[in-house]
């Protein structure tokens, strides 16, 4: 029997608290930074596992469970929900109002306890150190930095690698990975640009704006279709104007969202400089009376899978779940802040991505060619993982990635 089969083998027992945490923690899901009843259950059970628990980062867990010599793993799992009222018609669907699990951090959790678990009860089959880490606040891109700034990396053992695993709308019972860029970068902006009010009446007395806005609107569109190298990734996108409240009066500042995403850190901080140019420039331009002002909020890092790690993970995924369960990830335009954690150690990582639809919609879907259209994807309402198999298929596929390198010398993983 090898290591995975030997760790692996009570799994089936281990599905009936797993479904039931998942649904509860459905139903109850807590918004960013306020995950105090999900980190209590991830804290709790830990513990009666067997492993050593400590917080850090306000609802942040950590658990430890040290096994004799060898690497160390470290497997983490988010655990917030979105401001988003559920539209699934589930029997466990969201009691919170306006509080939805719209991107499966449920499903996170309670993989990751069900892994936690295993890894305890099949100590015999592997040596070395096992880190199950849950993380608040990955919606706001605010949790790996608080538990990095609560002295992550002093707390606990120094991992040797770092996993980490997300639902996505693709057939459940598969997986898939990539090595290099994974997930972009993401960054959101609010700019303010300031004018000269007047009445709406006497537009020569003003610096409007309105009108200074829109010109750096249209402005920004260049920088993806004239300064970003063809081939290179990036989106630039103004989600939101804003500037005035009644019609015959010209307003004194105006305020623009953006949100920029890239899949390289040259062509990001390049993205970045030209947003702040062209907004000066363009308030030089309109006689502008104050420098405009920039806020940057809600940023992620890249992620950026390392091929060896990739290389070895996918070779265990592909020789316990088969080939045709393994496929090679498209790069996500989405963006995650899990990289923060194993870069505060300097350790290599690999992030892969887990189907959570019923595979024969799916199918039906990609037949139709209507995927995008039939197939609810993360943030959605409609957003809702089928629990089997995708609940055990994220169970195995944390432990069969931490015996990829823990399990004992001369047992196959």
């Amino acid at each position: 029997m090898t290591g995975c089969e030997t760790v692996l083998a009570g799994l089936d027992q281990e599905l009936g608290w797993l479904r039931e945490t998942y649904t509860q923690l459905h139903q109850h899901p807590e918004l960013s930074l306020e995950e105090h009843t999900t980190s209590t259950l991830a804290e709790e059970k830990l513990a009666a596992f067997g492993y050593s628990v400590t917080r850090i980062g306000g609802t942040g867990i950590v658990g430890v469970l040290a096994n004799g010599e060898g690497p160390t793993v470290l497997a983490r799992a988010d655990m917030d929900a979105l401001p988003v009222t559920e539209s699934t018609g589930l029997a466990y669907a969201s009691a919170v109002d306006g509080i939805m699990h719209a991107c499966g951090h449920d499903l996170h959790v309670s993989a990751l306890l069900g892994a936690a678990k295993l890894m305890a009860d099949g100590r015999g089959a592997w040596s070395g150190t096992y880190i199950a880490l849950f993380q608040p606040a990955e919606e706001i891109g605010a949790g790996s930095k608080a538990m990095v700034d609560d002295g992550l990396a002093a707390k606990v053992p120094r991992p040797d690698v770092a996993l980490a695993q997300h639902v996505m709308p693709m057939a459940a019972g598969t997986l898939a990975t990539t090595a290099g860029p994974v997930l972009s970068a993401g960054d959101s902006l609010k700019i303010t640009v300031y004018g000269k009010g007047a009445h709406g009446s006497m537009p020569h007395m003003s610096v409007d704006p309105v009108v200074l806005a829109s010109s750096i609107v249209l402005r920004l569109q260049s920088i993806v279709s004239r300064e970003t190298k063809p081939g290179d990734f990036a989106v630039v996108t103004v989600g939101a104007l804003n500037a005035g409240a009644k019609s015959n009066i010209i307003p004194d500042r105006a305020t623009l969202l953006l949100n920029i995403r890239t899949y390289d850190n040259q062509v990001r901080s390049t993205v970045l400089a030209a947003i702040e140019r062209i907004v000066k420039g363009e308030c030089i331009t309109a006689g502008s009376p104050r420098e405009p002002e920039f806020e940057y909020y809600d940023q992620f890092p890249l992620t950026s899978n390392d091929p060896a790690v990739t290389g070895q993970v996918r070779a265990a995924f592909t020789a316990h779940f088969g080939a045709d369960a393994v496929h090679t990830a498209e790069r996500q335009t989405a963006s995650e802040d899990f990289s923060r954690i194993p870069d505060a150690f300097g350790v290599p990582y690999t992030f892969w991505l887990l189907g959570g639809v019923d595979p024969g919609t799916y199918q039906a879907a990609v037949a139709k060619g209507t995927v995008a259209q039939d197939i609810p994807g993360n943030h959605s309402p409609f957003f809702a993982p089928v629990i089997d198999p995708t609940l055990a298929m994220g169970v195995q596929a944390h432990v069969v990635a931490a015996l990829s390198y823990l399990a004992k010398e001369g047992v196959a993983p």
